[in-house]
């Protein structure tokens, strides 16, 4: 934990001294000084407080694990939270694709025609498809915001970027998704104009 009197360059500065030196100190040092506000960013996004712990728990591990060949060319704050955050924004995408999954597993007798259930297989195999297609940051961004239902200033609070970068980020998201699903989308009208 920094000193009181110790500034965030100063404590900069000691981590990378003791990452080198002692081990032990540099992750007592990173635990005291990052667990509990990682763990709350973590929440922010996973909203499971059980889960947040495993997950800045396994990016402590993974630093001590990769002390000695950890090279680190931001400061160590940026560093874990970035990976914390990209840790959880891994975890919710396997969430929704494993309830999407259970979801599509259970159809009621009857309910669905083929036809429909075919329907909304490939919709939801054109989405997944389309946001994986996006650049990193833009799905962050869209994640938090469409699925998550967080602000734009809540976002960039998070991310630690500027309340105008979750907006271009945003914009960028949602003309790419447009680009991406534009043919099904024509071909999904089409096919409910058929029907009708």
């Amino acid at each position: 934990m920094p000193i009181a009197t110790e500034t965030a360059d100063a404590f900069e500065l000691r981590l990378a001294e003791l990452q080198h030196t002692n081990a032990e100190a540099f992750m007592e040092a990173l635990f005291r000084a990052y667990y509990r506000p990682l763990g709350n960013a973590v929440f922010r996004v996973v909203q499971d407080r059980t889960v947040a712990e495993d997950l800045v728990q396994d990016v402590l591990l993974n630093v001590w694990k990769n002390r000695d060949t950890l090279c680190i060319t931001t400061t160590y704050k940026s560093y874990l939270f970035r990976a914390a955050l990209n840790g959880a924004f891994r975890y919710t995408e396997r969430q929704k694709r494993q309830v999407a999954w259970e979801d599509a597993a259970i159809v009621e007798a009857g309910t669905n025609s083929i036809a429909e259930q075919l329907d909304g297989q490939e919709a939801e195999e054109a989405v997944a498809t389309a946001l994986a297609a996006l650049p990193p940051q833009c799905r962050a961004v869209f994640l938090l915001s469409r699925q998550e239902g967080l602000s734009y200033q809540q976002i960039a609070d998070t991310l630690e970027v500027a309340p105008k970068t979750v907006e271009n980020q945003m914009g960028k998201a949602l003309r790419l998704l447009r680009q991406h699903l534009k043919g099904f989308l024509s071909g999904l009208a089409a096919l409910l104009l058929g029907w009708f």
